[in-house]
């Protein structure tokens, strides 16, 4: 799966969830469940134009089309670093259409439990991924 003309790591990315969503970043989870943990997180540095549900499922990520572009620019006064579409299942009848658009994309796939533990990271890091975890005391 692509997204903004990167790969993705290869996973089971059914399900998602929108896990912050702030002035200076929308992070994403995704994994086949996200019941107790996920493996994979998207994070749109400094988004300036999110539509897309809280929870959503089985994404098609595309490229823009030139209308939502020139929608963009309309609106932003120039088009962001990273622009994002994609449709999914928001649980309803028909998929939703959905637009991201931020100053940059960091992907970062690795365990992250959902309810972390004492000593537990609440964010993947490098070291997570690929392989299996280190070691603990």
């Amino acid at each position: 799966m692509e997204i903004a003309g990167r790969e993705l790591p290869e996973g089971s990315w059914w399900d998602w969830e929108v896990i912050v969503w702030d002035v200076g970043q929308l992070r994403l989870a995704a994994g086949h469940d996200l019941t107790h943990h996920h493996g994979l997180e998207l994070v749109f540095a400094d988004p300036v134009f999110v539509c897309c549900p809280h929870a959503f499922q089985d994404p098609v990520f595309r490229a823009p089309t030139a209308e939502e572009t020139a929608r963009l620019t309309r609106s932003l006064g120039g088009t962001p670093p990273v622009v994002v579409a994609f449709e999914a299942d928001g649980g309803g009848p028909e998929p939703v259409s959905c637009l991201v658009a931020a100053e940059r994309l960091d992907i970062l796939p690795g365990f992250v439990p959902r309810h972390p533990g004492a000593g537990a990271r609440a964010a993947p890091a490098p070291r997570d991924w690929p392989g299996a975890p280190l070691p603990t005391d």
